[in-house]
């Protein structure tokens, strides 16, 4: 009696420890994180030696590989990827439990790798959700040296049920990224030939899920052959977000265009439009006149609707934000001004426009992260414009919280200002 309490016991123990592995597994938001946990829990709850779980590729191959039990330097002296081959290809194969006490006496094992440990026995279960095979979970030999039983197995595709959630969930959350990215991307510009101009434009989703948002950038030649430039972040982060994006940067354009000047009027009228037809959604919009000046200068003249200041990176010396009266959003009310700003910029000198997700983030303030992209800048204004703007992308690193819009510009100088230059045929495809 007493030997069968001690058993009902050690069974409500591994039920305990396996629902609360799984609590766990469930809220791990990082994919190798949760994989390599399964592994570990399922060794030690079957009291195995040795674990793996391998994932497969949308074309059936492996390419991934978890293990433990093995150290560091038997998986690389091993080397490889399993294949789906030999004995691991009866659990993709044949999508179910696999219980064998002779590993090299079963019909489908091939030698073992050189440097892979000698196995004898082993348990596997396909990682099987919805007659999709996503990889297989195993274990091998007993520290006890006794033989795998019924309820080994059932902990095992309780554990696999639980990766092939989580796998499943990952590929199912890069297919969302994917597709918002290819559709955010389809409603940018591809930028004109801005005579005179070396212009780049670049576009950074989000890191996280809807990566999809309201910040564009767009370039357009107006009627009296000044180059009109537009950056412009809509508020919110979703589906809503983009497709105002949209509707509002369609409008600029064509008012842009009708209206050629002043910058403070064509937000106006925009601001009006978006009222009467939208209700008037929150916006901040950058809207600028690059005309070509004397000497080979050139007149920047801008407004703003609440949004960040432009950079100015001139070819040497210091690097500053064209600071002025930033206008309040779009949005508030059609019927406040706004200021029309200019200042005449030397040849050669880079502009700098971009959404705040350039500079914001949650642990650093504002002013940090524009002290900082001032200092990346000025470090990489000697770079090719197209390079330049990939390594201010980079310069935050690859967790963005916000998605980005930037357009750069390097001004020509008098022998180059008549001069078509070509367009970067990655504009707007970083």
């Amino acid at each position: 009696m007493q030997e069968g309490l001690r058993q009902i016991q050690h069974l409500h123990d591994r039920m305990a420890r396996l629902l609360e592995a799984v609590l766990a597994i469930s809220s791990e938001l990082e994919l190798n994180a949760a994989l390599r946990t399964i592994v570990e829990v399922s060794a030690d709850l079957v009291d195995a030696r040795y674990g793996a779980l391998g994932v497969l590729s949308e074309e059936g191959q492996f390419s991934d590989l978890f293990t433990c039990g093995v150290s560091q330097e038997v998986y690389d002296a091993v080397g490889r990827l399993p294949t789906a081959h030999g004995l691991l290809a009866e659990l993709v194969e044949y999508p179910r439990p696999l219980r064998v006490e002779n590993v090299q006496a079963h019909p489908s094992f091939r030698e073992f790798p050189p440097g892979h440990p000698v196995m004898h026995a082993l348990i596997g279960t396909p990682i099987l959700v919805r007659g999709t095979v996503y990889g297989n979970l195993y274990v091998a030999d007993k520290r006890s040296g006794g033989p795998f039983t019924d309820d080994d197995e059932r902990i095992i595709a309780a554990l696999a049920s639980a990766a092939g959630v989580a796998i499943e969930n990952a590929r199912l959350y890069e297919r969302i990224r994917r597709s918002t990215e290819d559709f955010q991307r389809s409603l940018l510009p591809k930028l004109p030939d801005l005579r005179g101009l070396q212009a780049c434009a670049r576009y950074r989703p989000s890191g996280t899920v809807p990566q999809i948002g309201g910040d564009w950038y767009d370039a357009i030649m107006l009627p009296d052959g000044v180059p009109c430039l537009m950056v412009g972040d809509v508020m919110g982060h979703d589906l809503r977000s983009a497709t105002v994006m949209s509707q509002i940067s369609n409008m600029l354009r064509v008012i842009a265009y009708e209206q050629c000047r002043p910058p403070s009027r064509i937000l106006q009228r925009l601001d009006e439009v978006l009222h009467g037809l939208h209700g008037g959604p929150m916006a901040t919009v950058l809207l600028a006149r690059l005309e070509k000046h004397t000497g080979g200068e050139w007149r920047l003249w801008w407004g703003s609707a609440g949004h960040p200041p432009p950079l100015l990176v001139p070819p040497d010396g210091p690097v500053r934000y064209l600071w002025s009266d930033g206008g309040h959003p779009l949005g508030v009310t059609p019927e406040l001004s706004r200021p029309d700003c200019e200042q005449i910029i030397r040849a050669g000198s880079i502009l700098v426009m971009y959404t705040d997700g350039l500079i914001e983030d949650p642990v650093h303030g504002l002013d940090e992260g524009m002290a900082s992209l001032a200092r990346a800048a000025a470090e990489l204004r000697h770079l090719p414009i197209e390079e330049m703007c990939d390594r201010l992308l980079q310069h935050r690193g690859d967790d963005f919280t916000d998605d980005v819009a930037l357009l750069a510009l390097r001004l020509a100088g008098p022998a180059t200002m008549d001069c078509d230059a070509p367009a970067d045929p990655r504009d707007g495809l970083a």
